[in-house]
């Protein structure tokens, strides 16, 4: 694996998940887009689970702790928290650590409603948040046959992040 002076890998990978349950009387967010529906997701935020699975997925490739224990759902403070700023924070902590966003790859997992009407936007919505251009952001939508999710919304997310030609010096190197 190439390296730098410093023996940190060069380019690092992550992987994030998520889930949450579809309820009534709230709005639908995915990938930082308000989606018509008639069910929302229900979380201690906004039930974003597409941005927090990205999250975890930059957080756990810098070695960072997770959304739960930098956001904890115990906190009120959080509570119908915009899930953008969970993201802006992991990518701040991507940024100090040397590192910025490559690539996205994200395969969605729900019975209703159809992504695919959505998919571009959502695409150029997560590609500014992150930095990067669309090209540059994957997403996939699945339904959920045979296992009795239909109730459920799933995201799964990688991120490769490449090490910053000229990066601040943020921390010490160990």
């Amino acid at each position: 694996m190439p390296t730098t002076r410093d023996q940190r890998p060069t380019t690092r990978i992550g992987y994030g998940f998520d889930s949450h349950e579809f309820r009534r009387g709230i709005p639908l967010k995915i990938g930082g887009i308000t989606l018509a529906h008639d069910k929302g997701l229900g979380g201690h935020s906004d039930g974003d689970v597409l941005l927090h699975a990205i999250t975890d997925a930059l957080l756990g490739a810098v070695a960072a702790p997770d959304i739960g224990a930098l956001f904890p759902p115990s906190d009120p403070k959080w509570k119908g928290a915009d899930s953008v700023v969970f993201l802006r924070e992991a990518l701040k902590r991507v940024r100090d650590a040397g590192y910025l966003v490559a690539n996205m790859d994200a395969s969605l997992i729900l019975a209703a409603p159809k992504i695919g009407p959505h998919a571009a936007t959502i695409r150029v919505r997560v590609a500014q948040l992150l930095g990067v251009h669309a090209d540059c952001v994957g997403l996939k939508a699945k339904t959920p046959e045979g296992l009795n999710l239909e109730n459920a919304a799933i995201a799964h997310a990688v991120v490769l992040l490449e090490k910053l030609a000229n990066p601040k010096k943020t921390r010490k190197n160990k």
